[in-house]
């Protein structure tokens, strides 16, 4: 799944536009990433947790002409996933069924309205 494809399943969801959907993700990542960044953990319960994690310098190869090069110590990305969602994953546990409640209507039920409306006429 993408971006595109996660604020398309998230707007189907939630009955919300897509442009909406689109601004609320972007606006998470932005937080995540600025949380990182300043080297902030940013813990989402029973999701996982997103941390900056420090490599050491180390010693590397060329692989084509095998002579050493130094690596210099950077600060990574990481992410551990929380234990619900291993369990999902893995199988041993359903995912929770989703519901919204939000002040719109999720998408299905706007359908089905719509679409009995259109029935009575």
């Amino acid at each position: 799944m993408n971006r595109a494809e996660l604020i398309s399943d998230i707007a189907n969801l939630t009955g919300q536009p897509k442009t909406t959907v689109g601004g609320a993700v972007n606006a998470i990542l932005h937080s995540i990433t600025g949380a990182l960044a300043r080297g902030e953990k940013v813990t989402l319960v029973g999701f996982g947790t997103f941390e900056r994690r420090t490599r050491q310098a180390r010693t590397g190869r060329n692989p084509r002409t095998l002579a050493p090069l130094r690596i210099p110590a950077s600060r990574v990305p990481a992410f551990r996933a929380g234990q619900e969602l291993k369990e999902v994953v893995d199988g041993r546990k359903r995912q929770s069924s989703w519901s919204y409640s939000g002040t719109s209507k999720p998408a299905a039920k706007k359908a089905a309205k719509k679409a009995g409306k259109s029935k009575r006429r």
